[in-house]
This record gives C-alpha cells, structure tokens and sequence, in this order.
C-alpha cells in the first residue's frame, strides 16, 4: 500500500471547468482530521492520497476549502452512474419518509422489485435467481458455498476443489482470500486450506503463456483430478491491472467445466453494471456463469451485493437457512433500483464503450512515450491501468507510481492508490458519466504529471 507524505507542499493554483487547486496539498487545515483517524482506527484504513471528501457530484470530488478534483476513482469503482446523484438520493428520502429503515429478510416490495430487475439480467431469467447480500467479499463467499455444496451433494465430499487464479482478489474475508491469489494477503491465515488451488492468469504480461493448456498442466502438476473440482471461479477482468481473460481461453474454460460439471463463477463485483462497455464484463467473452458475484456499481452509493445464479444452484439450502442481516434492506435496495434504471435510462453502458474508444487510444500512447519504465497497459470501456516498472524489467516500481499518483492529486485529477502485485498499477476508473471533454482534460493531466515526474 502507497504511503503518503501529509506535509503540505505549496502547488500550482489550478481553476478550470472541472478543477481548482487552490491551497497547498494536502491542505494544512486538515491535518487535524487526519490526526484523529490516526489516534482513533488502525492504520489499515489509511493509505489513500490525502484529502478530506466533502461532497461529490457526478465525476467531481471537492473538498471543503475550495479544492475539486476530477474522480478517476468512482470511490473504488462504486459510482458507475456518478456521485452523489439526486435520483438515488431522492428514491432514499422517499424511503427514509415512508418509515422503513431496516426490515431483516421479512418482505418489503422494493425487494421484489430488485431482484426482478437483476433477474432480467442475467444469462437465463427463467433459470436464474438473485440473492441479495451486503458486500462484494460476502458474494464471492457465498458462489465459492455454493459450488462447494453442489459439489458435495451431487457427487460426495471428494468433489473439493476450488480452482482460482494467481494476483486474483475475491475480497478480504476468509473463504475469499483463501480463493485470492495473492500470497501476501494469505499470511494471516497461517496453514492454507488444500482445497483452494491456483493456476497462472493468463493476462498476457506477467504471465506471457496465454493458452488454456497451461491451465490443464498446472492442475495434473498439482495433483488435482479434474472429476474432484467443484467449482472455478476468476475475476472477469483481474483488478491488479486491469487484466482480461483472452476469448479463447475463457470458452475452452467453460467446456471444461461443463465437461466435468464445475460451478464456474465469474466475480463482478468491480467490473459489471457498464465498467467495460457491457452490462457485465464475461459478456465479452460469450460464456454463460453459472454464478455471477456482484457489488460495488450496483448502487453507485450505499452498501449492497447480490450473486446471480442458476436457481438449481441457490435452490440448494432451505428456507431460512442462507440468509445475511441486511439482505435486501431498504435504503441499499431502493438506491440500486434508481442507480440500474439511471444507467439504462442514460445508456451509460454503450456510454462507457464510446468513450473507452478515447481512452484506450491515449493510454497506450502514453505508454509508449516511457515503453522503460511504463511496462503494459490494459483496458475496457471505462476502466483501464498502466503497470509502473523498474527500467527494463517487470519489476513493480511502487514508489514512481505513487511520485505519478501524487503529481495527479496536486494538479486535480484524483485516483485511489496504485494497486496490482506490488503497487504499481495506476488505475483509471471514472464515473460513467463523465464527459467527453472531462475525460480529454483529465487524460492530459495524466500525460503531465508522468512528464513531469519521469523527466
């Protein structure tokens, strides 16, 4: 995780349609506020660039000295249909005004009303059913459950495996990090569950051998019997840069699993809801999941998830028996229902497609001004990262990716911090809202501070 410096440094002043610069950054008037998170929370929930959110309205963040910044964050690829939207704010006053807060799993109509929305969505409405959760990491949980129970109850306790990919990350509980593919993130865990297997992602890059034969060897390398594996599940497109799966090799993975009868599970959670130019991101790659995990753009605000899946697959625990405190509670359930109708009323999947047809273009462009030290960049749609590297390696550069990171901050584009194996991954991920013109100002931003810091 980037770590960042909280001196304030005197910047240029910057004021156009989309930005102001006008204090030094981070602003000294709140060093305080950051003071009292440090002394109040653990410092795992530091280690974002420095600035105090006060309001956000579609694709801009403003802070409350004057400052906006152009949001190539979405929160953490959240607000698909943009910050801060009064459609969604006005569906949730209508609720808070109505008198419903919290209402367990006891039926409210909303409810209903979702799940439909979500159903008509999916690969096969008639045999697809949609269980409401709370968070992205409690989805993945539940497909990875699922496949297992599915597994167990069809074929007995030898049906095992969960077979995932390496640099993957399916969220920070157990069952999903035990499904990660980061070995860092596994130390707590101390002995590793067998049943969770990894094999090389093919994204092209870190990992050159694109072929799904590589899969199949990993796996007879390891010992895994292909009849024993209960379920596969793979990010659609890995966060650590964004990597794809090629075409190819996600079909001949969907013919091993329904060769051998394994769950396969596509994790959305960060790329469905219009990120990459379709609704969901494994449409690119025309297969049909058997379970689809989903969060984070599904409200563009509160807390909500879902797994879409096939009913004979959910339909496996009894009534009463699969269930989470807030699943499908009021206020999350009523803002994804504005947030799905905003994006298919403003069409902001095919949105995302045309204005990734700029972006992309210039990524790459970018790229290969600095082909030394900018190793690779990856994108769909509206998501997109550069991998920093050490010259004339692969090797994760963090620190220049954060110098560039910093320089984006104080001339007033904002991005999370750099992510990827060793943080060295500068991710792009804007509201699908934002504007063309936005969109170009901010990609010259980014040109410039790359400039600026790798001169």
């Amino acid at each position: 995780m980037a770590t960042y410096d909280l001196t304030p440094v005197s910047v240029p002043k910057v004021n156009t349609k989309y930005r102001t610069i006008k204090t030094s950054i981070p602003v000294p008037q709140s060093l305080p506020i950051f003071k009292k998170l440090q002394q109040s929370e653990p410092r795992s929930m530091s280690g974002q660039p420095p600035i105090i959110w006060h309001k956000a309205d579609n694709f801009i963040v403003s802070d409350k000295w004057g400052n906006r910044w152009i949001d190539w964050s979405s929160g953490v690829l959240i607000a698909n249909a943009g910050h801060g939207r009064k459609e969604i704010a006005m569906a949730l006053k209508d609720e808070i005004e109505q008198g419903l807060l919290a209402s367990y799993v006891f039926v409210h109509e909303k409810r209903a009303e979702l799940t439909t929305m979500l159903q008509a969505l999916s690969p096969d409405p008639k045999n697809y059913s949609v269980f409401l959760l709370s968070t992205g990491s409690e989805a993945t949980e539940n497909c990875i459950k699922m496949a297992k129970t599915y597994a167990v109850e069809k074929y007995g306790m030898q049906k095992r495996y969960i077979i995932s990919f390496q640099n993957a990350f399916h969220g920070r509980t157990m069952g999903a990090q035990l499904a990660g593919g980061m070995p860092r993130l596994k130390k707590w865990l101390g002995r590793l569950d067998p049943s969770f297997v990894q094999v090389p992602f093919p994204d092209g890059y870190k990992n050159e051998d694109t072929s799904f034969d590589l899969f199949v060897k990993t796996l007879k390398n390891k010992g895994v019997i292909f009849k024993d594996i209960a379920g596969v599940i793979t990010e659609s497109y890995q966060g650590v840069g964004p990597d794809f799966l090629p075409v190819k090799y996600a079909k001949k993975m969907e013919a091993f699993c329904r060769e051998h009868d394994i769950i396969m599970t596509f994790d959305e959670v960060q790329a469905g809801f219009g990120r990459t130019g379709k609704m969901f991101c494994y449409e690119h790659y025309g297969v049909k999941p058997d379970l689809i995990a989903c969060g984070k753009g599904i409200s563009s605000s509160l807390p909500i998830a879902a797994v879409i899946g096939r009913k004979d697959i959910q339909g496996l625990y009894a009534p009463g028996s699969m269930t989470s405190t807030h699943s499908g509670s009021p206020l999350p359930v009523v803002a994804a229902i504005a947030n799905l109708k905003l994006i298919q009323k403003e069409r902001l999947v095919a949105k995302a497609a045309k204005l990734g047809e700029i972006l992309m273009p210039e990524v790459h462009r970018i790229r290969k001004k600095y082909p030394s030290v900018l190793g690779c960049a990856q994108g769909k749609g509206l998501v997109a990262g550069i991998q920093v590297v050490k010259p004339g390696t692969k090797e994760p550069d963090a620190v220049l990716a954060t110098k560039i990171n910093v320089a984006c901050l104080q001339k007033g584009l904002l991005m999370f911090a750099p992510v990827g194996v060793g943080g060295e991954c500068l991710k792009i991920a804007p509201p699908l809202t934002i504007t063309e013109d936005a969109l170009r100002e901010s990609l010259q931003v980014f040109e410039e501070a790359i400039d600026e810091t790798i001169k």
